[in-house]
């Protein structure tokens, strides 16, 4: 059987050699670092070679995507705190889940309302509201899923009036508080966007005078 010889130490690359090429592999190292992985991941480019080969602009809608993200997760735990401390505020005035179980009583109105959606049909269900009341609410789906505009329409709103409290696309189902910011209309708009009939069931409880279903 053949067996390759073993090098002797003479053999081995000097420690001068080894250095040098360590040198030059980090001098590399920090050249693609300047020229090519801060402009393409940061938008960082202080040779104007990443300008040349495109690379800034990536990585520049890199660093905005990822500030959008934090952005979106910053207002999303705000929101949810607010809708927290909004459900247990309306929860110690209306007396507890003990008390949220009463129709008419001193937990305000119960009703419940179902949609039947055929394919690409929007339809509306609105609260009549003062200002400062708050209803808790729940809808949920069945047969797919819908995108939904939770807003409210005061009494002769101008033209392009828009006061939104939520949307989503492709739910089935969105539960919550909703405290009216001014006396009016305040509710759901939902919209089947798949090719099959889906039907809405909404539950509202608390602070409303009405609810209607809007044409």
């Amino acid at each position: 059987m053949f067996k390759a010889p073993i090098p002797g130490p003479d053999a081995l690359p000097a420690s001068s050699t080894l250095l040098r090429s360590t040198m030059i592999a980090f001098a590399t190292a920090a050249v693609l670092l300047v020229t090519v992985v801060a402009p393409a991941e940061y938008g960082v480019d202080p040779t104007g070679l990443g300008q040349l080969l495109g690379l800034k602009r990536m990585g520049e809608i890199k660093v905005a995507l990822a500030l959008e993200v934090e952005a979106d997760a910053a207002a999303d735990a705000a929101a949810l705190a607010a809708e927290e401390e909004a459900a247990e505020a309306f929860s110690a005035s209306s007396g507890g889940p003990a008390a949220t179980a009463q129709v008419g009583g001193d937990a305000g109105n119960l009703e419940m309302a179902e949609l039947v959606l055929q394919p690409d049909e929007g339809k509306e269900i609105k609260l009549v509201m003062r200002e400062g009341g708050s209803v808790r609410y729940e809808w949920w789906t069945i047969g797919g899923v819908v995108n939904f505009d939770t807003h409210g329409d005061p009494a002769n709103a101008p033209a392009g009036f828009y006061h939104g409290y939520g949307k989503g696309q492709g739910r089935d189902s969105d539960e919550g508080v909703l405290i009216a910011a001014f006396d009016g209309l305040h509710g759901w708009f939902w919209r089947n966007r798949t090719k099959e009939v889906v039907i809405v069931t909404l539950r509202v409880e608390g602070d409303f005078q009405e609810l209607r279903e809007i044409n």
